[in-house]
This record gives C-alpha cells, structure tokens and sequence, in this order.
C-alpha cells in the first residue's frame, strides 16, 4: 500500500474495515500506442490492476470523456478481465476525463458509531500540458507549464493539499499545492508518470444510486492524472506485477 492509500486511512480517522483495499486504490487511464484507452483500478506504482472476478467487480458504471477540440464525446465503459475499456483514444492535444460515480457507499465503524461513506474515484490522461479548464469535482489539471498542475475542488483553487508523482518502479515526488492551488514536478524520466491527489469531505448528502436515494455522511474523493512522458532518462522497469486482490 503506498503512502496517498495510508494517507486517505490516516485523514479518515477509522480503523480498517475488511472492504478497504478497495478504498485506498485509485483509478487510472491508460493508453497503449495502439488502441483505444483503459481505465485501472489498482495502484500504478505498485505494478497493482484488479481483475474481474475481484474488486474490479465492485465499479458501478465508470464513464469516460474525450475532451477535444470538436468537442465532448462522452461514453459508458466496458468491463474487461483487467479494466474498463473507452471507445475512444485522445490523440495529441486532446485529453480524457473518467469518474465511477455509483461506486458503492460503504460503512465505516469506530466503538459505536457508524458512518456511511462515499469513495469517489476520478481519473484524467493528457497529452501535453498546454492549459486546461477543470472537468471533475476533484481535478488536476496542467496549467501550460510543463510539470505543472493546478489542483481544483468543486471549481475553486484548492491550497496546501498533498499531490504525489509516481512511476511505474514505484519511484514517488511528494509536493503540496500553493495559495493558488499550483503543484510542479520535475520530470526526469522517458515513460509514464501518475499524479495522485486524495481530498475527505466530511458533509453529508445524497445521491441516486442504482437502487433510489443513497445517504451518505461523507465522500472520499481520489483523483489521478496520467501523462506519458517523451523524453528524458531511460525509466526504471516496473516490478513484478502484484497479485490482484479478491
């Protein structure tokens, strides 16, 4: 488990309950040179992707949408053995937006008291830091410098959060955002770089889930960014793939 996984168990304040691997995990975009994109649902610097059977099963209807400049295509994706499939690739200059927002609420437990919690996992891919408007409740979006991202909540600059850089070698770059919600991170390596930003928000709500209305006392927003780095020194491989967990 990497440190933004006990960071959110940490901020959450409650013991573990057996459903958490699924909690600290995030999800990811990826895209091969050849295909269309793939949303993760694991940890990308532990070399981690759930699978069907198993936690992958636990999604409820994960989206995703190409962000170009023809505009928005929006689409449902589609349970693979290892992921959830887009219909679509972002060539250079567009981007991709994911989110799962039916992931089910899950119940946390401290002596006697019990809360009910939202895990909201978002994702975003770009190809170029050229500057973009934010699209998720909880984004990351690069700002037109490169290495740089500005952190935004629910459309405001979002100061003195943690946001962690991880490599596919498990490598990760720890940085807070400023006053005006601003992260840079060096990029040194050639290949594929995670951006990870986790946020609690302790208000209370309701959503329509799959069966009607859903309270909930709070919601664990988890959001990442991935970017494919061209140039700079070769990457240090990924370790051996981790066991999928069931």
């Amino acid at each position: 488990m990497n440190k933004l996984s006990l960071a959110l168990i940490a901020a959450l304040g409650f013991a573990m309950p057996a459903t958490m691997p699924a909690q600290a995990h995030q999800i990811w975009i990826e895209q091969p040179d050849q295909g269309n994109a793939t949303i993760r649902f694991g940890e990308f610097g532990e070399n981690l992707r759930e699978v069907s059977p198993g936690l992958l099963d636990k999604f409820g209807k994960p989206a995703g949408t190409l962000l170009s400049a023809k505009g928005e295509q929006k689409a449902e994706a589609a349970k693979t053995a290892d992921g959830f499939a887009l219909p679509f690739k972002a060539a250079n200059g567009e981007s991709i937006v994911a989110e799962d927002t039916l992931y089910p609420l899950y119940t946390w437990k401290q002596g006697d008291k019990e809360t009910t919690n939202w895990f909201h996992p978002a994702a975003r891919l770009i190809t170029g830091f050229a500057e973009q408007a934010p699209k998720l409740t909880l984004d990351l979006v690069p700002t037109g410098k490169p290495g740089q991202f500005k952190l935004v909540f629910q459309g405001q600059p979002k100061a003195k959060t943690k946001v962690m850089l991880v490599t596919q070698s498990g490598w990760a770059k720890e940085e807070h955002s400023d006053e005006q919600g601003l992260v840079t991170f060096d990029l040194p390596w050639k290949g594929t770089y995670v951006a990870e930003v986790s946020l609690n928000e302790r208000t209370p709500g309701e959503r329509q889930g799959t069966n009607g209305a859903e309270k909930y006392d709070g919601v664990s927003y988890v959001t990442t960014v991935t970017y494919v780095h061209p140039e700079g020194l070769a990457p240090v491989p990924a370790g051996p793939a981790a066991t999928p967990n069931k």
